[in-house]
């Protein structure tokens, strides 16, 4: 009988744990109508201990944003957390006495935080360097990523959204036109923020006296393209009581509106731009004026994380393909860079599909225990500098408003992703007796409000048991 318990206990022992769940979890579960088919639960104290639930761990799931939890830390690795991205200016002809003979030159490495904030600095320096006038004109330099030519992705129904923006190695005010609608005037005026031919504004808006509120709070807004020209048709009453209104889109290139904003600045400054803005790239011979750097990577990172920002990683995932396997970047380089960077540390392997770096795809996908393994591995690395790039839970970024009255809030560092049949988040939770927790729970199936809501309980769960 003794020999019959040894072997059934040297049975047991060497299965796996893969579908251990704890009874509290089985619970919420069976209480939310949750198959336990559609969920990947994995959760262990990021320090040495058992775990508390391992279920379905090696099941491929849709991550959603999820996965720029690879593509963030694999830069992060790469490159450290001072890393700042450069934008080179040069000038080809010659620069005598205040005078550029030649072209004011972008050479552009896919910084993606470039925004109208930056202009006064660039060129309070070009001025501090003495120019004073370019008799060429503005010639900008997209070469370093070979993306092609598409101002978004068409991923749904709503494609001048800002999720849905394209890379473009230069990137300019997150891809976004601005429309500026001030209703105190007559006739609601509409203007670009920043010069840009690449789209229209037909303003057919008419101003009431109601309240700003319902209907009256927000003009309608429509696009059209024609000749791969967008039209924004802003229609409807708008109240005078209002503030101004800034709509916001995804409508032409960046380097439009990059070429707008730096000839209005030069001007304001006392600097002649001649010539018009074309594309092409560095000629031989051109000499540098300045670099124009970034801010630190590990802000750029946290940004990515905290706002789930697909732009900003998808330019981490090219430029992570351009460092390790040479200019120019593009989305196969990206793949191979982040699966030769996280494999070596044993983190990612064929259990991982990668497409874009962001999570915006139908391609990707991965398993908890991916996401576990790369948890463990930020976290012995970069402690607290790489909790710092997620989300805090109810405090910021895009679990701010979900756990603001929860007695999870200031207790979790979150990465979310969310798609139509998705519903995902992995991060770090502190329990009740401050051991801090990996935390992977995935859901994929039709009523991800159901994945969310097991989410929301199993964290709770853990902030107040354990």
């Amino acid at each position: 009988m003794m020999r019959i318990l040894g072997l059934l206990w040297l049975l047991i022992s060497a299965l796996p744990l893969a579908a251990y769940l704890p009874p509290e979890i089985h619970t919420l579960l069976d209480k939310d109508h949750i198959a336990p088919s559609q969920v990947s639960i994995y959760i262990t104290p990021v320090k040495k201990g058992a775990a508390l639930a391992k279920h379905n761990v090696d099941t491929r799931r849709k991550p959603a944003s999820v996965i720029k939890l690879t593509t963030t830390y694999s830069a992060l690795r790469e490159f450290g957390p001072r890393w700042r991205w450069p934008t080179r200016f040069y000038y080809s002809g010659n620069f005598a006495h205040g005078v550029i003979s030649g072209d004011l030159i972008v050479k552009a490495y896919g910084d993606p935080t470039l925004s109208c904030k930056d202009i006064p600095s660039i060129v309070k320096r070009l001025k501090k360097i003495g120019v004073r006038r370019i008799e060429g004109g503005l010639l900008i330099d997209r070469s370093f990523f070979a993306v092609g030519d598409r101002i978004h992705s068409s991923f749904d129904e709503h494609p001048y959204s800002e999720y849905n923006a394209m890379p473009d190695a230069l990137m300019f005010d997150d891809h976004l036109c601005r429309i500026i609608v001030d209703p105190h005037s007559g006739r609601p005026e509409a203007q670009k923020k920043v010069p840009d031919p690449g789209y229209r504004i037909l303003n057919n808006l008419k101003v009431t006296d109601q309240a700003c509120r319902g209907r009256y709070s927000w003009p309608n807004v429509r696009v059209h393209e024609e000749n791969g020209v967008a039209t924004v048709s802003l229609s409807g009453a708008l109240s005078k009581r209002c503030a101004p209104r800034y709509v916001s889109l995804v409508l032409s290139h960046p380097y439009q509106a990059f070429n707008g904003a730096l000839r209005q600045v030069l001007q304001a400054a006392g600097i002649t731009l001649a010539g018009p803005m074309r594309l092409g790239r560095v000629s031989e011979g051109a000499r540098e004026l300045l670099t124009h750097t970034s801010r630190p990577l590990i802000e750029i990172l946290a940004k990515t994380n905290k706002k789930s920002n697909n732009l900003y990683a998808r330019h981490i995932f090219l430029l992570l393909g351009a460092k390790r396997y040479g200019a120019p970047a593009t989305l196969e380089k990206g793949r191979r860079a982040v699966k030769a960077i996280l494999g070596a540390r044993g983190i990612l392997g064929e259990e991982t599909i990668l497409d874009n770096g962001c999570g915006l795809s139908r391609k990707t996908r991965t398993t908890a225990r991916a996401l576990h393994r790369l948890l463990q591995d930020a976290y012995r690395s970069y402690g607290w500098t790489w909790l710092g790039a997620l989300a805090i839970a109810g405090v910021d970024g895009t679990v701010a408003r979900r756990y603001r009255h929860s007695p999870v809030r200031r207790h979790a560092w979150l990465k979310t992703g969310t798609l139509k049949d998705a519903k995902n988040i992995a991060g770090y939770v502190k329990g009740r007796s401050g051991t801090l927790y990996n935390v992977v729970i995935l859901y994929n199936g039709p009523e991800r409000w159901k994945g969310k809501l097991l989410q929301d309980q199993i964290l709770e769960w853990i902030v107040k048991n354990k």
